[in-house]
């Protein structure tokens, strides 16, 4: 028999008095808010829960959604369907029914995310939770988002890629490389970056490809060939960001010793350095036969990733000082201590909120410049830290922490150039040179004591892997062409005019008598005789590009976003923003796919990487163009 129990809408308002004709007044029980209404028409108070509180409104709903089904158990479904005992004597969704779609696409959703198998939609504990959460629901199957729904969220990136990049006049291109032998399989990612109409730049993962054999330059160069072609991109591409020596081992470098994981995980990675520092020649090795066999083909249009080039640097100049490990290992024995035993509410003052911050994920702090912020937040609160530690092995000397701040105030200004050029929306190679000339200044001025042969390691290697930026002309058009820098930062503001000059007429294309017509013309306005009266500007005469960046360079700087600055500049400087479309599209930061590459590579054992789906590289796919879908 069902329930007699009633649903009402009263039930979420205290009714202060009832007048004649059944109208009554009664005050919201969460907002306290008047409402009149006869008792047998409750629009108004249906209304007044949905707009101002969804919850409660919500739970209405579902409240009386269960009293129906309650009452359709005793006298059957309407429509006649069957009712089976899985469902809880409730009917199940239509595979029509919108609800079954969002939950479904909520699902796929998780899968994308999390690289998880499609399999998980048949695990018996996941289907126990969608029957407790949702018993309408009828679950998928497998085969369902393998063959149907993922391949469906390709095509629909596929077609949105492709038509964005119909309106580009040039792009550039990423290609990421990761090998790991515990999934063992190699990917290739190709990243392309452009500047659409309105001056917005944007990315898109054009493929995730596997590579049975990742030292093979020439397959993934025909890869690269025909995804262009498909992609309409043949012609259009500016550089090809290409470093290949991304793999298991070195992906993301780490602080030496700083590793943020178990003791018992240090301990077995210390027992395999060897196998790892033999691992890790052999990879240099065939990344340096890629590098050569890719400069070959490429030629100057090849350049190398900044930011990996940054983090090179400081893996040198770190590991240039081999001393330091011992002050970083305490520190990290400490850290694992106390996020282990003391209650995060004690912690927020030293590492922050919880809610914004990963401090306690150490699993997304795997690379330097993550870890070196958590660095100094304790070298900043190492008394407190001390105070509620009980363990007098993990107290830090005071020795060990004067090499702990210098450290942290050396590597302090390489994070922040790290920082700067992260992210896919906004210009970064305007900002690699200036980065270089302030890191040297920084090197040239930093006074340490314990620190020195860090200071000259990191030195060296920016002489060694980041001097060559400050007179290659694409860095040079880029930082110039910055609003923000022009020529402020040149020491030889001719001679860099003169490169500017040169790399500007390679990239431009002069305006036809045509187009300089069809800027000139007046509006319908103009042309009328009713006008005529109105003296007419003269026409002005195009400028040369000579004109055209002295007339840029006269200007003073501005911190006006590159982009915005010429969209509205483009009529003013019409051949100086050509060039700035295209050098513009080159990005100094890592792509979406590594980070992802590196996801894998640093949070998956071996064991768990032989549970991965065999469509990982749809999943990548998907993942890394996530906004395209679900914005």
């Amino acid at each position: 028999m069902a329930s007699k129990s009633r649903v009402s809408i009263l039930d979420y308002f205290n009714i202060v008095c009832e007048g004649e004709n059944g109208k009554i007044e009664s005050n919201c029980k969460a907002c306290g808010t008047r409402i009149q209404a006869k008792r047998t028409v409750t629009s108004n108070f249906v209304t007044h829960l949905k707009r101002k509180h969804q919850a409660m409104y919500d739970e209405f709903v579902r409240k009386k959604d269960v009293k129906r089904e309650a009452m359709q158990t005793c006298t059957g479904p309407p429509t006649g369907r069957v009712i089976t005992q899985s469902g809880a004597g409730m009917n199940k969704f239509d595979y029509s029914d919108p609800r079954q779609s969002l939950i479904s696409e909520a699902i796929a959703k998780m899968i994308i995310r999390d690289l998880q198998p499609a399999q998980i939609v048949e695990y018996e504990g996941f289907r126990e939770l969608l029957q407790l959460l949702e018993p309408r629901y009828i679950p998928v199957p497998c085969h369902y988002i393998q063959q149907q729904l993922l391949p469906a969220y390709v095509s629909q990136v596929q077609l949105a890629a492709k038509q964005a990049l119909k309106g580009a006049e040039s792009c550039s291109v990423t290609l990421d490389l990761w090998r790991s032998s515990a999934v063992g399989a190699g990917f290739l990612g190709v990243t392309c970056h452009f500047i659409n109409a309105d001056w917005h730049i944007r990315s898109a993962l054009l493929a995730c490809l596997p590579l049975a054999d990742h030292s093979n330059t020439q397959q993934m160069l025909s890869e690269f060939d025909e995804i262009s072609e498909s992609h309409g991109m043949s012609g259009k591409v500016f550089r090809v960001v290409a470093d290949l020596s991304t793999c298991e081992n070195t992906c993301a470098f780490r602080l030496p010793g700083f590793s943020l994981i178990g003791n018992a995980e240090e301990d077995e990675e210390d027992g395999s350095d060897e196998d790892s520092s033999a691992g890790e020649a052999k990879e240099a090795n065939s990344s340096n036969e890629n590098h050569k066999s890719l400069d070959q083909c490429l030629g100057r249009s090849r350049i190398d990733c900044f930011a990996r080039l940054l983090a090179q640097c400081v893996k040198e100049g770190v590991c240039a000082s081999p001393q330091i490990s011992a002050p970083l290992n305490k520190a990290a024995r400490l850290y694992n201590y106390i996020i282990s035993t003391v209650a995060p509410e004690k912690l927020v003052q030293v590492f922050g909120s919880s809610t914004s911050t990963n401090w306690q994920r150490p699993s997304c702090t795997q690379k330097w410049n993550a870890q070196l912020k958590i660095l100094r937040q304790m070298v900043e609160s190492m008394d407190f830290l001390e105070d509620i530690v009980d363990r007098n092995d993990l107290v830090l000397g005071n020795l060990e922490k004067a090499e702990l701040r210098e450290l942290v105030e050396v590597l302090e200004p390489f994070e922040e150039a790290s920082d700067m050029v992260q992210g896919d929306k906004h210009v970064s190679i305007s900002l690699a040179l200036p980065c270089v000339l302030g890191l040297r200044k920084h090197l040239a001025e930093v006074v340490t004591h314990q620190c020195s042969g860090i200071v000259m390691g990191l030195s060296q290697a920016l002489d060694r892997r980041l001097a060559g930026i400050l007179e290659d002309p694409l860095y040079v058009t880029a930082t110039t062409l910055d609003p923000q820098f022009k020529l402020s930062w040149s020491s030889d503001s001719d001679w860099h005019k003169q490169v500017l000059l040169e790399e500007v007429g390679k990239h431009t294309r002069p305006l036809s008598p045509l187009e300089h017509h069809s800027e000139a013309q007046p509006s319908p306005s103009k042309r009328c005789k009713l006008f005529s009266f109105i003296k007419q500007r003269p026409t002005a005469q195009a400028k040369t590009v000579e004109q055209e960046l002295s007339t840029y360079l006269h200007e003073e700087p501005t911190d006006e976003d590159p982009l915005q600055y010429w969209k509205r500049k483009s009529i003013d400087f019409p051949l100086l923003s050509q060039v700035a479309k295209k050098v513009f599209t080159v990005p100094a930061t890592t792509t979406s796919v590594d980070q992802i590459f590196n996801l894998v590579s640093k949070t998956l054992t071996p064991e768990q990487c032989r549970l991965l789906p065999k469509n990982l590289d749809t999943l990548i796919y998907l993942k890394a163009n996530y906004r395209i879908l679900w914005s």
